[in-house]
Order: structure tokens, then C-alpha cells, then sequence
């Protein structure tokens, strides 16, 4: 391996935890990250010269740790500042040893919750969570939600002063706040994932990047909280849906439907490995949104074909969900899953009861075309997807919304 592939490698895999670890010294997210990226630059002059270390993230750490130290002298030297000589010093206890693993998961699970502090806006969790724990560049998280690399990296930037100016602590929290706290965790990572599965807007219908990077942190998530059934749940839900990544485009990369796909092709192991989950978190008690959610997609990636699925059961567990989660996204699937269940006209009429709430939503008029369309009633089912080609942003979706109201024409 290349030492620039080595870097890339390191930055992908173990850019959290190197920062996470500086975090715990220095307290101050935006020195750690200037710290981390001064050691990046090192390792791109040293590493091609003298040869990948054996332990690179632990290499990076203590590098990044003395280009702290050295900047924290530099501040006291020209202002004596009480908390910039207490980072001093614990940085210095620490230079003092060699990087131990031992308290890696407490300083993750500090940076993971302080990253999604409920006092940020939620896309301000969202894009500090991307850049801090998964390392991505503000120009990569500017591109996967579709706003200017400035206004990326205003938003970061306002992200960390207020995480300063609040005094915002870099700790994990108690047993009495954790569960709201984990709850904003868990979005912003379903959040990251749901932008990849299905992107809002622009060019490709997938992005397996975010999908990755939501998979791996939720994967460590659960190991840390090994008894936070929602985390496992989520994890199951990520697993079950990304098992049909590869076939949810064609060559061209045009949109195939769920009862299209082929299933042969699915990813077993991950649907294995999913499912297990869901059970796992359906024994560790009453089920939550994220174990639901997964159940239901359960059920999808264990039939063997699209004729064999079971809707009645999906219906239940619709019901259950819904009263768990109300949303009227969540009434929109249900209502799907009455369709086939029940006929195509009890899914509709109760489609229908939601356009109030749903006139925007370019996946209501999509499917309800769809089942306008299976009714034979061509002309509404052309009314409903010229009102979802209106109202979508992605490319693929649109290309294939096109297609069938061509078919219907």
C-alpha cells in the first residue's frame, strides 16, 4: 500500500477516534482538528521518506498531540490563560506515556454526544458529525446536501463556537439524560444514512459513502451502548436496507423498484447479520421506531420473491409503528402496505385521507399514481406523476417518473 493510500485509509477508518482522543486533552474541537490536520501533513512529507509507522493512528495522535502542546505554549506565552494551562498540562501528563486504547470508547462516545449536542441545530449535528467522526472534508459534506462549500463551512464554523461559547462539556451523559441524548445521536445518524439510501437531490440515486459512514459509526454506536436496543435496532435497519443497494439502480443508474429487483443478488450476509439484530433488539424489550422500522424491513428482505411478501403482516406492523412514531410518512407506508394486503382501493382511499399533510411530498403523488395506475385509470395516474415530477430533486427518481407517465401517454 501507498503511503498516500495509507493516509487516506487512516483519515477514513480512524479519523474520529485520533481526534477524539485530542479532544480529551485539549477540550477545544477546533484546535484538535488543526492539530490532526498539521499531523496529516507531516505523515504526507514522512511516510512516503521513511515508511508507514506499524501503529499509524497511534503515530498520528502523538504527533498531533506535540503540534498542541506546541501551539498552547504559544498561547500562554503571550497571555496567561488559566484553562489554556490546564490543557497544557494535561496534554503534557499524557505526552509523557504512549497512546493507550484503553479509554477509546469513552472519548468516542464524548465526541459522538457533544457533536450532537441538542443545543445545535440539527444540520449542524449532521455536519459536525461527518467532519469530526467520519473525516470527511467540508468540500465532500457540502456536496451530499447540495449547499455551497461556504456555507458548509460557515455552518461548521458556527457549530464550533457555539459548542466554546456555550461551554458545551465534552463528556457522555448520565444515566438520567442519555436516553434523550442518544435519541439525537441515532437521527443524526439515520439522517446521514437516509441521505445516502436515497439522495434528497442531484445526479445519483445512491450514496454509498454516507451509507458507509452511518453503517460503521452506528456499528461502533453499539458497541459502546451494548444495551441500547434502538441502537441496535438502527444498525439492523441500516443493514437490512443497504442488503439491496447494488440492484436499486440498473447500469445506467435508473431507479428499480423493490418488486423489480433481483433478489438473487441481494447481499445475504448482510441481511443475515440484519436480522439477527432485529431480534436481538426485539428481545431486549418494548420495541422502539428503529427496531420497527427494522422488523418491517425484515419481512421485505426474507421474501423470496415480491408475490410472497407478507402484507397482512406488514399492516401489523404498521399499526404498531405508527402509534410508536405517528407521522403521516409512516401512514403513507402504511397505507402501501394496505393496497396489497387489502386491495388496491382500501389503499388508496386511505392514501387519499393524507394529501393534506403530504401535498408536498413528491413520494405521496408517486405512489399514489402508481396505484391510479394499477386501477386502470391512466388518466389520474398521469395527473399524480406529473405532480411527483414536479415537486422531486433527484435525477434518477425523475428519469423514472418520466418513464412512466411516457408508458401511460
Amino acid at each position: 500500500m501507498s503511503a498516500n493510500a495509507a493516509i487516506q485509509r487512516v483519515v477514513r477508518e480512524h479519523h474520529g477516534w485520533v481526534l477524539a482522543r485530542l479532544v480529551r486533552s485539549v477540550r477545544d474541537l477546533t484546535l484538535a482538528e488543526d492539530s490532526l490536520q498539521l499531523a496529516l501533513e507531516a505523515a504526507l512529507v514522512q511516510w512516503p521518506r521513511d515508511g508507514v509507522p506499524d501503529q499509524p493512528r497511534a503515530w498520528l495522535v502523538r504527533t498531533a498531540r506535540r503540534r498542541a502542546i506546541d501551539e498552547l505554549r504559544h498561547r500562554t506565552m503571550r497571555r496567561e490563560k488559566e484553562r489554556e494551562i490546564e490543557w497544557l498540562e494535561a496534554l503534557r501528563q499524557d505526552e509523557r506515556g504512549a497512546p493507550s486504547e484503553a479509554d477509546l470508547p469513552d472519548d468516542m462516545l464524548r465526541l459522538l454526544f457533544t457533536c450532537c449536542h441538542p443545543a445545535l441545530a440539527r444540520e449542524a449535528q449532521v455536519a459536525l458529525t461527518l467532519r469530526a467522526i467520519a473525516g470527511l472534508e467540508t468540500e465532500e459534506i457540502a456536496r451530499a446536501f447540495l449547499v455551497p462549500v461556504p456555507t458548509m463551512a460557515q455552518r461548521l464554523v458556527r457549530a464550533k463556537r457555539k459548542i466554546e461559547r456555550a461551554n458545551i462539556p465534552y463528556r457522555v451523559p448520565g444515566r438520567s439524560e442519555l436516553d434523550e441524548r442518544l435519541e439525537s445521536v441515532l437521527a443524526v445518524l439515520y439522517l446521514v444514512f437516509n441521505e445516502g439510501y436515497a439522495a434528497s437531490a442531484g445526479a445519483e440515486l445512491v450514496r454509498r459513502d454516507l451509507c458507509t459512514v452511518a453503517i460503521r459509526w452506528t456499528r461502533e454506536l453499539v458497541q459502546l451502548l451494548s444495551e441500547a436496543s434502538e441502537a441496535v435496532g438502527l444498525l439492523a435497519l441500516m443493514r437490512l436496507q443497504d442488503s439491496r443497494r447494488e440492484t436499486r439502480t440498473d447500469a445506467d443508474g435508473d431507479l428499480v423498484l423493490l418488486e423489480d429487483q433481483d433478489r438473487s443478488a441481494w447481499d445475504q450476509r448482510a441481511i443475515e447479520e440484519g436480522a439477527a439484530l432485529v431480534r436481538h433488539a426485539l428481545q431486549m424489550g418494548p420495541p422502539g421506531p428503529y427496531a420497527l422500522q427494522a422488523a418491517i424491513a425484515a419481512v421485505h428482505a426474507e421474501a423470496p420473491r415480491a408475490d410472497a411478501t407478507d402484507w397482512v403482516q406488514l399492516v401489523g406492523l404498521y399499526d404498531v409503528l405508527l402509534q410508536a412514531m405517528p407521522s403521516p410518512v409512516v401512514a403513507l407506508n402504511r397505507a402501501v402496505a394496505v393496497a396489497f394486503a387489502h386491495g388496491f382501493e382500501v389503499g388508496l382511499a386511505a392514501m387519499d385521507g393524507l394529501e393534506s399533510e403530504l401535498s408536498r411530498y413528491h413520494l405521496f403523488h408517486a405512489a399514489r399514481a402508481d396505484l391510479l395506475r394499477r386501477l386502470d385509470r391512466p388518466s389520474d395516474a398521469r395527473a399524480a406523476y406529473e405532480q411527483a415530477l414536479e415537486l422531486c430533486q433527484n435525477e434518477a427518481e425523475r428519469r423514472f417518473l418520466s418513464g412512466r407517465l411516457d408508458a401511460l401517454r
